[in-house]
């Protein structure tokens, strides 16, 4: 997991700064754009998303309104954060801030 994250290929540098406290620090994520499709009634929806992947290592405790900074774009945590099985990677649903 560490040559993946350690790839630039695959792994982006970020930024995560707490909602509640001023603490701050550099994490390495994982980027995913896949789409959502929403049902209403009979008709369905495709809509964008935007989600990070993060090692549980880097980022203990990531909360819903935590920033995110991706090189010049900032994203809010949205959602609770959902670990995958083995308890090693946070997966965050990310809304443009």
């Amino acid at each position: 997991m560490d040559r993946i994250y350690a790839n630039p290929s695959m792994a982006v540098v970020a930024l995560w700064i707490s909602a509640t406290t001023s603490e701050e620090r550099p994490i390495r994520v994982i980027r995913r754009a896949p789409d959502r499709i929403t049902e209403f009634g009979a008709a369905c929806f495709v809509s964008d998303t935007t989600m990070v992947d993060v090692r549980v290592h880097d980022l203990p405790d990531p909360r819903p309104g935590d920033l995110i900074v991706i090189g010049a774009d900032s994203f809010t945590i949205q959602g609770e954060p959902l670990r995958d099985r083995e308890r090693l990677i946070w997966s965050l649903e990310l809304r443009p801030s």
